[in-house]
């Protein structure tokens, strides 16, 4: 029998199934990522040739910008981002966060002390192709002075507000270039009504994002792929059309013969040059949405050779038509097809600041992540593709600037003044942290890291010092943009770093804990009780205000930790620690849950149901390795450890689940009540009838296996069954309603910092327990003051 006519081996079907997906997820890049890079050919030859660049006539002159352009396109985004930047993806994520969470974990270069050795053990810290840090002089240094630390972690930020100015930049100038288009064949149209109609498109961008990344990139990308072949099929017909020598601009000779005829002049005109390559960075940001296979493989093969093609064939008009420039695009377009172009070019337009805004998202919730933002609604839009967010708040806000920028200006050479500063200056710090990555991460020669900061920072350092030139003309808008946001990140940084060292330096001792005795001094009623503080180790000091001012608290307490680990996931089989605080009968113990920079917190986990199994799996592992030590007393040399219980390993002989469906809302069902101003009778529940209607959520019922089923220490089974008991009798959530304010001697700056900046921030965000999606009907809270 002839094999080949078998069916295909297993290495065959896994590598078509790479190759299909490879090819999918470029397909989807195409409306996701490139949308603002090949947007580009609508605005930048009409910023370059915008200012005193506009009363040179020389062909020579147009060859040169062509040179630029091309050249510049080549450097920075082909060699710097395809070829070696998406190469320091953070297992898988990409962005300036990205970068600075590598360094973080090779050097100790983080500012949060919210850290702790578990962590290193965890599968994706290192990630599958970096080594584990060594020591070396430089790492050394940055890690011994703090200032440099914060000065860091303050040009990480400045690069995150950036590309949240590009947020509302890349809309205002891709929309506002597209439509200005109809000013063409519509002589009468006026500037005030091009405004109008932009602003109509920009409200419809914004208002499409909630049906999330994923559904955009089907609904986006044919639009992206069309306008391509579209602008490549042009720049062939103009450049044979108009001027079939400019190919010989791709020397980089005319890049020296135009500096040559225009002097400072040519230099002042990069500013619009550089617009040619906005929208890398989302090469780079929108990395963790897809692969770097699949970005390299849109990029070589369509974006660069179409972006290149257009660009030549609108400077071969350009030569041949020099007074066209602020319309050089929409001239270059042949009458018979003009209104088709005009609309590919409007939807393609309204693709191009799809990436950014997709950026601005994942930028946002990676900085509230690191405790660098304040706490926002963060919605997961696709079920199968993780990662994929959307957040209101921002879009919305992103929105009305926009708006208010495309109002204000109404010119697009002055929104391109602001634009390129805030690319320009995204690709710098991202020069920058990947020299420190090539040292720290990749562990090359510093000589590389040195190189690759001189050669591609130098080109960039050019670029940005002509678009500094531009301030006045437009340029302030990102800066004052970006002022604003990173004022808004370092005050919640610090307000939330300061009230956490108040924590730390104020826990409380275990020696005075263990005065109390197992009743810690007054009344333990049935139930859990689960104590959500920040403090990875020790007790925190709001305990003892929970003991002094409650008489009575729950049987098993529960201090929880939800953490951010600075890594982009925590996989669910590594997410809890449990450990335990104080001897076995005081019935204490420590979970903290840890989620990296990219995890979304889902509210339609039962958190009390995966916790209860993970305690009596750390409880068993606890007798096992106390056996093996031949002892069973308490060592407080012991406190602070913790075990990672995998939700894999939980279904296990230490306890058994039965599943119930559990009819809640209907006139005989009763739920229990807490608040604040509740002492013992909250503790003990007060039950309510509820008003009718019928909803039914998933409760799981723990038991004990039979004495005879497997042998277990008395010990061990008595503390499964107060635990058990415990779970059957009410689950309570315990919170410290906080308030922070400076110490009475504090400096004036101080004390506008922590009690108005932040004190309006943390008013006006997402409470605590609505971000942890604790249930409201069994939250108590418990008012104190911070002072710090």
């Amino acid at each position: 029998m002839d094999q080949e006519s078998g069916p295909a081996s297993p290495d065959a079907l896994q590598w078509k199934g790479y190759y299909k997906n490879l090819l999918l997820l470029a397909y989807q890049s195409f409306g996701v990522v490139y949308g603002d890079l090949a947007t580009s050919p609508l605005y930048v030859y009409k910023s370059t040739f915008s200012g005193r660049l506009h009363n040179y006539q020389s062909q020579e002159v147009v060859f040169g910008a062509f040179s630029l352009v091309f050249w510049t396109f080549t450097l920075i985004p082909l060699l710097k981002y395809v070829l070696m930047v998406l190469a320091a993806d953070d297992n898988g994520e990409g962005g300036t966060f990205a970068l600075y969470s590598l360094l973080c974990r090779h050097a100790k270069l983080s500012l949060l002390p919210n850290q702790q050795a578990a962590d290193e053990e965890l599968s994706t810290y290192y990630g599958t192709r970096m080594t584990r840090p060594i020591s070396s002089p430089l790492k050394r240094f940055l890690e011994k002075h703090k200032r440099l630390r914060t000065c860091l972690l303050l040009i990480v930020l400045f690069g995150a507000c950036m590309v949240i100015g590009d947020g509302i930049l890349t809309p205002a100038i891709s929309v506002l270039s597209s439509i200005s288009g109809l000013q063409v064949p519509l002589k009468g149209l006026h500037d005030r009504e091009v405004v109008i109609i932009s602003c109509v498109v920009l409200v419809g961008l914004f208002a499409l994002q909630h049906r999330g990344t994923h559904k955009v990139a089907f609904l986006f990308a044919p639009i992206v792929i069309l306008w391509l072949l579209c602008i490549a099929i042009l720049g062939v017909y103009n450049t044979f059309r108009w001027n079939r020598q400019i190919y010989r601009a791709l020397s980089p000779y005319y890049i020296v013969k135009f500096f040559r005829l225009t002097g400072k002049d040519g230099w002042i005109s990069l500013g619009g040059i550089l617009l040619s390559i906005t929208g890398t960075e989302a090469m780079f940001a929108d990395l963790g949405h897809f692969t770097a296979s699949s970005i390299r493989l849109a990029f070589i093969s369509l974006i660069y050779p179409c972006l290149v093609l257009q660009y030549m064939g609108q400077a071969a008009f350009l030569s041949m038509n020099r007074n066209d420039a602020p319309t050089s695009f929409y001239d270059s377009i042949p009458r018979n097809v003009f209104w088709p172009v005009f609309v590919i070019a409007t939807l393609a337009a309204i693709v191009g600041s799809q990436a950014v805004i997709s950026a601005t998202f994942s930028i946002v919730k990676q900085c509230h992540a690191l405790g660098c933002f304040p706490r926002v609604k963060v919605v997961h839009t696709s079920r199968w593709i993780y990662g994929q967010i959307y957040i209101p708040e921002i879009n919305w806000i992103l929105m009305v600037l926009c708006l208010a920028v495309t109002i204000g200006f109404r010119d697009t050479t002055l929104i391109g003044n602001a634009y390129g500063i805030a690319c320009m200056t995204v690709m710098f710090i991202t020069t920058w942290l990947m020299a420190l990555v090539i040292i720290f991460v990749w562990h090359k020669n510093p000589v590389l890291a040195f190189l690759f900061l001189l050669f591609f920072g130098s080109i960039e350092v050019l670029y940005l010092s002509s678009s500094l030139m531009k301030v006045p003309q437009g340029g302030w808008a990102p800066l004052a943009l970006s002022l604003v946001f990173m004022f808004i990140m370092y005050v919640w940084h610090y307000g939330t770093r300061r009230k956490y060292l108040y924590d730390l330096q104020n826990k409380v001792s275990m020696k005075w804990i263990l005065t109390l005795g197992p009743s810690l001094g007054i009344v333990r009623v049935p139930g859990i009780g689960l104590i959500y503080t920040e403090l990875v180790t020790g007790v925190p000091s709001i305990f003892s205000h929970f003991v002094t001012n409650l008489p009575a608290f729950h049987q098993v307490l529960v201090f929880v930790c939800v953490k951010s680990v600075p890594v982009p996931y925590v996989p669910d089989d590594e997410r809890y620690l449990i450990g335990r605080i104080g001897p076995r009968n005081y019935r204490m113990y420590r979970c903290i849950v840890r989620y990296g920079y990219k995890d979304v917190q889902k509210d339609d986990e039962n958190f009390e149901d995966q916790l209860v199994p993970s305690i009596a799996k750390f409880i068993e592992m606890e007798a096992e390795d106390l056996a093996s030590a031949s002892s069973s007393s308490y060592d407080p040399s012991n406190e602070g450890r913790m075990a990672v219980i995998r939700t894999s390993e939980l279904l296990c002989n230490t306890i058994m689940m039965k599943d119930e469906d559990e009819t809640i809302g209907d006139e005989n069902s009763i739920t229990v009540r807490s608040s604040r101003s509740e002492t013992l009778q909250s503790l003990q529940s007060v039950y309510e009838q509820e008003s009718p209607g019928i909803s039914r959520r998933r409760r799981v019922r723990f038991e004990l296996p039979p004495p005879r089923a497997n042998y277990m220490d008395p010990q061990v089974r008595d503390e499964l069954n107060a635990l058990i008991d415990a779970k059957h009798a009410g689950v309570a959530y315990i919170m410290g309603h906080s308030y922070v304010k400076a110490r009475r001697n504090s400096s004036f700056v101080k004390k506008f910092v922590i009690d108005v900046a932040y004190s309006f921030l943390r008013k006006n965000c997402r409470g605590p327990s609505v971000a942890l999606h604790i249930p409201h009907i069994s939250l108590i809270e418990v008012g104190m003051i911070y002072y710090v």
